[in-house]
């Protein structure tokens, strides 16, 4: 049986007293929650460093928010896989719809990215997600499948032992929109069967969980889903009570 998976991604908000208060809430409220759910937060890379002594002796899973596909060189602004390890970093984020988005990462980009990821011996959580186009031309399967064939043909399906797959539908971030849970079940479901074309077991050992504004209100029906085995948790993280409570819904 898949054991459940909860990230809360911080995106671009904390400071240093908030990384803080946030942490130390969290690791009061999820101490018996760890016995049934993996948690992991992925803080802003400035704050990794705090984040990781913070949760040294705490359940919680330390993840980072994007990396650059080489090892080092002369690349501004960028962190690497090799640094990451260094802050005990566990988890990846690669491909997230912001970053395909804002700053243009095509599919083949977030392939070499979720290679640079395994290469240190990290877990890359693999974001894939359709647009309110996409999905109401009907090319939603394409579009995922595309995404998803990127990383498959660089990496092999042996790469995926080692990874998540997260589907977060773009027309349900931040717009108040939520995929019903049938919805998301059908996609993961997808994820899940094209992936078993290559190899079954792999994926049926996969954690797919799922990206598109998940709250305390919403968990429990999603995550009660076959195929969805966690969440992707944007701005409810945030929120120490919300985040315990979503983590507390696979009970």
């Amino acid at each position: 049986m898949r054991r459940k998976l909860v990230v809360g991604n911080w995106k671009m908000n904390g400071s240093r007293e908030e990384v803080k208060s946030l942490l130390g809430e969290l690791f009061v409220g999820l101490v018996k929650a760890t016995d049934s759910v993996d948690v992991a937060v992925c803080p802003t890379a400035i704050h990794l460093g705090l984040a990781g002594e913070i949760l040294r002796d705490s359940p919680i899973e330390l993840g980072a928010q994007n990396v650059h596909s080489s090892p080092k060189g002369a690349y501004t602004g960028e962190i690497s896989t090799p640094m990451l390890v260094e802050f005990n970093v566990r988890y990846v984020l690669v491909g997230h719809s912001e970053r395909r988005q804002y700053f243009a990462e095509s599919d083949e980009l977030v392939a070499e990215k979720f290679t640079a990821v395994q290469s240190g011996g990290l877990t890359p959580i693999l974001c894939l997600g359709e647009s309110l186009q996409h999905r109401q031309t009907g090319i939603t399967d394409q579009v995922i499948l595309g995404q998803l064939d990127a990383a498959l043909e660089v990496a092999g399906i042996e790469a995926f032992e080692n990874a998540v797959v997260a589907y977060e539908p773009v027309w349900a971030i931040g717009t108040g929109q939520t995929a019903t849970p049938d919805q998301a079940q059908e996609v993961h479901q997808l994820i899940r069967a094209h992936l078993a074309e290559a190899d079954s077991n792999i994926a049926g050992q996969l954690r797919v969980i799922y990206g598109g504004s998940v709250n305390a209100e919403n968990a429990d029906e999603l995550f009660a889903r076959q195929d969805i085995d966690g969440g992707l948790v944007g701005g409810a993280s945030l929120k120490a009570n919300e985040f315990i409570s979503i983590c507390k819904s696979v009970d």
